[in-house]
């Protein structure tokens, strides 16, 4: 009899000894959850306040406590952001990527691919925000997503300055859209540099004026007729050795200068005009932004 009673006396005290264990564990466990929640809650709070640098901080910090991976997801898409608004942004591709690996959630994955093409446009690599936008045009999960792809492309054009298929690329959203209008209006009113050359080819000091350099033209004009007339003056009264020196040293310079003068002119004028009309987008827009 007193063989069973030490027998219930120890399975009792093992029990015990279990339960007690189990809520050490439980208890752990909540302590670790809790301590990881608050953590999250502490970076987070930060990146909401544009404390970007701190915040990437503690994000880091997270993650290095966050052994099953919970915040994931979290820690790295806003590292990534974080990085993105202080400008470096081959790090926020870094961690935008590290993102997508960390879901399964296909609006996640989706929310960080076009962050990453973002940064691409922001960065200027726009060549490969191209590359991801048309990736995710061909394939049909993203047939839901059609006017955010051809948005950012736009905005690839229009970054690369390729005015015409940003409008055509906003177009696909809306015939009217904002961005196609102002695309259409900046590829008007860009020179042709290959026709400003040409008509330079034909008639010197015509490139300038095309472009609106009228005093440059009438340089270009004059400094031609002069050497010109030289030249065939030379030639006319026998001075052969004179006619080929100013001809080919002078006639021949300014006639050349004025050609390369006319496309460095179409150049500097479209660049001012896609200058404009970027700094009209970044400070007057009130659209989404890269």
């Amino acid at each position: 009899m007193q063989v069973v009673e030490d027998s219930e006396s120890a399975f009792i005290k093992k029990m015990k000894n279990t339960i007690y264990i189990l809520i050490l564990f439980i208890c752990q466990i909540t302590f670790a959850t809790d301590e990881l929640a608050r953590q999250y809650e502490y970076a987070d709070k930060l990146f909401n306040k544009e404390n970007y640098f701190e915040a990437i901080t503690e994000f880091k910090r997270l993650s290095f406590f966050d052994e099953k991976n919970v915040y994931a997801y979290e820690s790295n898409y806003k590292i990534g952001i974080a990085y993105k608004y202080g400008g470096f942004y081959d790090n926020a591709i870094q961690y935008l990527s590290h993102s997508i690996r960390e879901t399964e959630n296909f609006e996640k994955k989706i929310q960080s691919q076009f962050q990453i093409i973002r940064c691409n446009i922001l960065r200027k690599t726009t060549d490969r925000a191209l590359q991801l936008l048309n990736q995710l045009e061909e394939d049909s999960k993203y047939e839901n997503y059609k006017n955010e792809i051809y948005y950012w492309k736009g905005w690839s054009f229009m970054i690369s300055d390729r005015w015409d298929s940003a409008s055509q690329s906003f177009a696909n959203i809306s015939e009217d859209h904002e961005l196609k209008i102002l695309s259409e209006q900046i590829y008007n009113e860009k020179y042709s540099v290959t026709f400003a050359r040409v008509i330079s080819y034909i008639l010197p000091g015509a490139g300038q004026f095309y472009t609106g350099n009228y005093l440059s033209g009438f340089m270009s004009i004059a400094w031609n007729v002069l050497w010109g007339y030289l030249t065939i003056n030379s030639f006319i009264e026998n001075r052969a050795f004179d006619g080929v020196v100013i001809g080919s040293l002078l006639w021949l310079r300014f006639y050349s200068g004025n050609i390369q003068n006319a496309e460095k002119l179409a150049v500097q004028k479209n660049i001012e005009t896609a200058n404009t009309a970027l700094l009209y987008l970044m400070e007057n827009y009130r659209g989404e932004k890269p």
